[in-house]
């Protein structure tokens, strides 16, 4: 059974890792902001293989260049524009 000095450990872990890596999420991540993380990773990890860079040229008829420059820009906005947060919302309605 894990004692409380076990368990102060691992929070403290996994505040380090948060802190340290951006897509590690924390508590208050909103389902934006995760698939944010997702699509941008995903992004990422694609421009630097270049195998999977050439698998996407040929399958969609492109030069390499040309792939890896559309994926660059769809870092930008993956997921399109934010949501409104909730008190934004509330805050132009009362105007």
């Amino acid at each position: 059974m894990a004692t409380l000095s076990d368990r102060l450990n691992i929070n403290s872990q996994i505040e380090h890792l948060q802190a340290k890596y951006v897509g590690t999420g924390h508590a208050d991540l909103t389902k934006f902001e995760w698939a944010l993380n997702i699509h941008r990773d995903s992004y990422a990890s694609y421009v630097g293989h270049h195998n999977m860079v050439s698998y996407f040229g040929v399958v969609e008829n492109e030069s390499i260049g040309r792939v890896k420059y559309e994926f660059l820009q769809r870092m930008l906005l993956p997921c399109g524009l934010p949501p409104k947060a909730q008190d934004q919302s509330e805050d132009e309605e009362e105007k």
